[in-house]
């Protein structure tokens, strides 16, 4: 009993499987087509008046064309995924001005998107760049400080080399002038002594 539930089991997933793949093998043959520019287009069960009408297709509607082609009516598949049949002198391979009108505004509203995202990433650069513009006027505002202060430093250190030159000089002419003068005054005060020592003796 169920060996004969196993089977029927896998015959039946076998099946299935083979009916998906057949509906996908013939789906992929489908045409892309439209509608053409009517108001609307009866759909019927059938390739021709004497079908029972399905309903109405919007002109400018994408469908699938099959391929098939009977009394002047070709089958589609519509937006719903039903196959049905309409006039062939309104079925296209060209898209309608309502599906061409549709994707131009879906186009114009990437590209407003598109041209509001520019013009905030623009306006996000400009302040960037009038950020760097105030942080450069502040570093040369502080670099001309600096060469200024370098500058003031630099005059300093100058004057000072200058005042340690004349420091060194007057030390020097102080240091030889007593040198002189001791060099010539010790030997007379030296000579005199001498004379006086002698004298006594």
């Amino acid at each position: 009993m169920n060996n004969v539930i196993n089977v029927i089991a896998f015959l039946a997933i076998t099946l299935s499987s083979s009916l998906f793949l057949s509906a996908q093998a013939a789906e992929s043959n489908y045409k892309q087509g439209y509608i053409s520019d009517e108001l609307f287009i009866y759909m019927h069960a059938g390739p021709g008046t004497n079908y029972r009408i399905l309903g109405t297709i919007v002109a400018g509607s994408e469908v699938k064309i099959t391929g098939a082609v009977e009394n002047e009516y070709s089958e589609v598949i519509d937006d719903k995924n039903r196959a049905t049949w309409v006039e062939s002198k309104y079925v296209s391979t060209k898209a309608g001005l309502r599906f061409v009108v549709d994707t131009l505004n879906k186009k114009i509203a990437r590209s407003s998107d598109f041209t509001s995202q520019l013009d905030g990433e623009v306006n996000d650069l400009k302040s960037k760049v009038n950020l760097l513009t105030n942080d450069k006027k502040k570093l040369s505002v502080e670099l001309q400080k600096l060469t200024a202060t370098l500058a003031k430093t630099q005059t300093k250190i100058k004057d000072q080399d200058t005042n340690i030159k004349k420091q060194w000089f007057f030390t020097g002419a102080l240091v030889l002038g007593v040198g002189l003068i001791l060099g010539l005054i010790l030997p007379r005060l030296f000579s005199r002594r001498r004379g006086a020592m002698d004298s006594w003796s």
